[in-house]
């Protein structure tokens, strides 16, 4: 007996055996079982996923003698005579070859003909999005009114090439992608009985490299059951299959986390002498490093269309990366995958690429840094020079005075805006609003909540701003500066929303700036020279912890 490939060795014969299109097979079934069969049906969809197999079904089982539940018997005379093609009611049409106005019309002229033994004739019209133009026109009325006893089914893999006019006359059927694990399972039930031992990582190759289409992996079990007569190994089908292997790709992974410039050229050498190519081993980084990124997202590896050996160490980068360097190695792979395209010498580009992508330092963000400032400031992680700094700094704050100022001012007075906001006993302006004194009394818990959770921030600015007059709900605060009424009016919904937790009812922050500062303001210029990082131990502090470098 001759030998048949394993795709029509393993044809289904019933709806039930058709895998990965349970949506289009129920309702086909139902129909039959309620006698709502339409005259002309069309399959869309990728690839070897069953369009053509469904229709031969169909054809089957509304011409079979003795059908069961919607399903064909598949052993009265004419579901064997459909089965050896020998059924003269079942015509199955190339569109392809036949594609001209002449051989519609013999379509058309041929329809008006009953069936010669079974219930229907039916014509299979295959990849029909090939008909000219001319031939969906002359092929319309025929379609929208056939006989009774004629069933058209069209399948096609370009749904847009076909003619809305033609659509719009039939039972759409979009079929799908056969899913991975689908694909894994059949393969796997067919190699257990042709008494092939095969692994699971072997069927996962074998499985995205057929991308959905059932029929690919079938041919590419048979190449590869050819090779390996017995028992197929992973390794051995990379090979044949001429596969880049997932080794690769954690290969350069963990250069990356490692920075081990060394692997480039391990890789790139190793990709040259498979003779992989490099376009392909680039598209699988990408899809490596988005499985990375779903695991490090979900913290779940059972969504990967990955072996299962592989999901444990896809597992492991987990708080390794973080999202957002994930996302630049996606986007900078994204980049270099275009350009390699046009590039000439693909190995030194992709030598090239890869060195940047294990360069890449990591990012943190923003409120990253302000946290660890924050934690550094509380003298937990910090170092005693750096907290011996910053004191040393808070007390020349204090004690700095413009000696111009201290000549031209006398002790009776008005004192400087940043000491009387420093005085606990300071009574602003009475209103007569006993609401203000409330404020009042509790400005310094007010401001000493916010320095305890912004001092890095807003510390310098809070002993230069105080309350002045309140109407109704609308608090005047005044500002010793520019500088500090800046400061505050970036955060003002933040002070807005600490006032509410410590005076206990909403208030709207009014920021003005004190008319009585400006003098001193100029004097302050004038007289207190600038301090370089070298002589200002907080700035110096500030650079060591931040790496950055003064420029003024």
């Amino acid at each position: 007996m001759a030998y048949v490939v394993t795709a029509r060795k393993w044809r289904p014969k019933r709806f039930d055996e058709v895998v990965g299109q349970e949506h289009i097979t129920t309702t086909l079934k139902n129909a039959i079982n309620n006698n709502r069969i339409a005259h002309a049906y069309l399959f869309t969809g990728p690839r070897g996923v069953g369009k053509t197999t469904t229709a031969r079904i169909l054809a089957k089982v509304l011409n079979c003698l003795n059908p069961q539940d919607g399903e064909p018997c598949n052993e009265c005379e004419m579901c064997l005579s459909i089965q050896s093609s020998q059924s003269m009611d079942i015509i199955e049409i190339d569109g392809a070859s036949n594609r001209g106005i002449d051989e519609i019309r013999t379509l058309r002229d041929s329809v008006k003909y009953a069936p010669t033994k079974g219930k229907y004739k039916v014509y299979i019209i295959d990849e029909v999005h090939m008909l000219t133009r001319e031939s969906f026109n002359a092929f319309l009325k025929t379609l929208e009114e056939p006989p009774a006893q004629t069933i058209f089914i069209f399948a096609t893999t370009d749904i847009h090439k076909v003619p809305l006019t033609i659509i719009s006359r039939c039972q759409r059927f979009d079929f799908r992608r056969i899913q991975l694990e689908t694909i894994k399972s059949l393969i796997k039930k067919i190699a257990d009985s042709e008494k092939i031992k095969i692994d699971d990582k072997s069927l996962t190759i074998i499985a995205k490299k057929a991308d959905g289409a059932l029929r690919d992996a079938e041919s590419y079990f048979d190449q590869v059951a050819s090779f390996c007569v017995d028992k197929i190994d992973s390794e051995t089908v990379s090979k044949l299959l001429n596969l880049v292997s997932d080794d690769i790709y954690f290969k350069i992974s963990d250069a990356v986390l490692e920075k081990n410039f060394k692997s480039v050229f391990e890789v790139s050498d190793i990709i040259y002498r498979n003779g992989w190519n490099f376009i392909d081993f680039t598209d699988g980084l990408v899809e490596h490093f988005r499985n990375i990124l779903s695991v490090v997202v979900t913290g779940d590896a059972d969504v990967l269309e990955t072996a299962d050996s592989n999901k444990p160490l896809y597992m492991n980068y987990i708080g390794n990366f973080s999202e957002g360097d994930l996302l630049r190695l996606l986007n900078y792979l994204n980049k270099a995958q275009q350009e390699l395209r046009y590039s000439q010498n693909q190995k030194l580009k992709i030598e090239i690429a890869l060195t940047h992508l294990i360069g890449l330092e990591k990012s943190s963000t923003l409120s990253e840094i302000i946290s660890q400032l924050g934690n550094a400031d509380e003298g937990e992680n910090s170092t005693t020079e750096t907290t011996v700094a910053r004191e040393e700094h808070r007390n020349y704050k204090k004690q700095a005075k413009p000696p111009a100022e201290e000549k031209k001012t006398p002790d009776s007075a008005k004192p400087d805006p940043v000491e009387e906001n420093k005085n606990v006993s300071y009574q602003p302006k009475s209103n007569g609003n006993k609401g203000l004194n409330s404020i009042t009394s509790q400005w310094d818990v007010f401001i000493k909540e916010i320095e305890n959770e912004k001092r890095m921030i807003l510390g310098p600015f809070l002993p230069l701003i105080r309350p002045g007059t309140l109407l109704g709900n609308k608090l005047e605060v005044i500002c010793a500066d520019k500088d500090s009424l800046n400061a505050v009016s970036n955060y003002i919904d933040y002070f807005e929303k600490k006032a509410k937790e410590i005076f206990g009812k909403q208030l709207k922050f009014s920021l003005t700036e004190s008319k009585d500062n400006h003098s001193q303001e100029t004097s302050t210029k004038k007289t207190v020279p600038h301090q370089s990082a070298e002589n200002d131990p907080y700035k110096k502090a500030i650079i060591e912890e931040l790496g950055g470098k003064e420029i003024g």
